[in-house]
């Protein structure tokens, strides 16, 4: 297929090259300029602007948004709903709130523009292991793109969810999960850092990964952040939150579901910002290995 993609950061460019490796074309373009330049000498399609990169595709075009949830979305519909006409798609691949994709959507039913929330878990390994995608939107729609989302995912790795709003919600209660996985194994790693005993963290890390009930992927990268750094001496314990576990909390409020574990561990990441506890760095240092998010080191507090 050809395909545009807006947003060329980590998430964004990753899935760019990965469409290209299987024969989709991919027109690009980014708000700076020097990312499509980049991914233009990989073999994507360049163009100056939304209005360039929409005549470069063919009906029904299909845009893949990559770009921060909110304002930034929002931008790029108004810009494209110019440009598009019925029957053409538009995705967003970012973690925005589902009521917010509920809306957008009906934003563009006048247009005929047809929207698609894709919920996109996989982090800065994507390109090479491929991408969990969660979406929800028309069924006809979502059977034309479904060659991208073969192409992105694993095997079994794609699924429709249901209409609008349904992929981001899924996507909202995944990281919601992720957030109480990360406190468990962080508030694990610090009783084994405080024991009387000199425990090896990546030995543990590496034979939990075989055979325990407790395996997971987590536990790769548990592994190599503590290959790194047994002490994570070179981290703040500043762990930011980047949206979906609050809206996972309140959707667990307004629906009367109790969900304590996903509570407590959002409440942890907002302590962590006046604490020097061990478990936030090892939250801090997990997000980093498989999201590529953000950490702040002691350095950039001058200690």
């Amino acid at each position: 297929m050809k395909i545009a993609m807006v947003g060329l950061g980590k998430m964004g460019g990753n899935m760019t090259e990965r469409l290209m490796q299987d024969g989709h074309e991919v027109v690009v373009w980014n708000l700076t300029p020097e990312p499509v330049e980049e991914y233009a000498k990989k073999g994507a399609i360049p163009s100056s602007s939304i209005a360039d990169m929409v005549k470069k595709l063919p009906k029904p075009r299909v845009v893949w948004l990559m770009v921060p949830s909110g304002k930034p979305v929002d931008q790029n519909i108004r810009e494209l709903k110019k440009h598009l006409k019925k029957g053409d798609i538009i995705i967003d691949g970012g973690n925005s709130e589902w009521q917010d994709s509920q809306k957008r959507a009906k934003g563009l039913e006048s247009s005929g523009i047809e929207f698609i929330d894709c919920g996109t878990s996989g982090g800065v390994w994507g390109l090479k292991e491929g991408y969990c995608l969660m979406y929800g939107g028309n069924k006809k729609a979502v059977d034309h793109v479904e060659p991208i989302f073969k192409t992105l995912a694993p095997r079994y790795g794609y699924l429709h969810c249901g209409p609008v709003g349904s992929g981001h919600y899924v996507k909202m209660v995944h990281n919601g999960i992720e957030y109480g996985l990360l406190q468990a194994y962080a508030e694990g790693f610090t009783v084994l850092h405080s024991a009387p005993f000199d425990i090896d963290l990546q030995a543990v890390s590496k034979v939990w990964k075989h055979g325990s009930v407790i395996r997971s992927w987590l536990l790769d990268l548990a592994e190599r952040v503590f290959k790194a750094d047994p002490t994570l001496s070179d981290l703040d314990p500043y762990v930011w939150d980047s949206g979906e576990g609050r809206w996972t909390v309140e959707a667990a409020l307004h629906q009367n579901v109790p969900a304590p574990i996903i509570t407590a561990s959002l409440i942890a990441r907002i302590q962590s910002r006046d604490s020097d506890s061990f478990a936030m760095k090892t939250i801090a240092a997990l997000r980093n290995q498989f999201g590529g998010h953000a950490v702040k080191k002691k350095a950039d507090d001058g200690k």
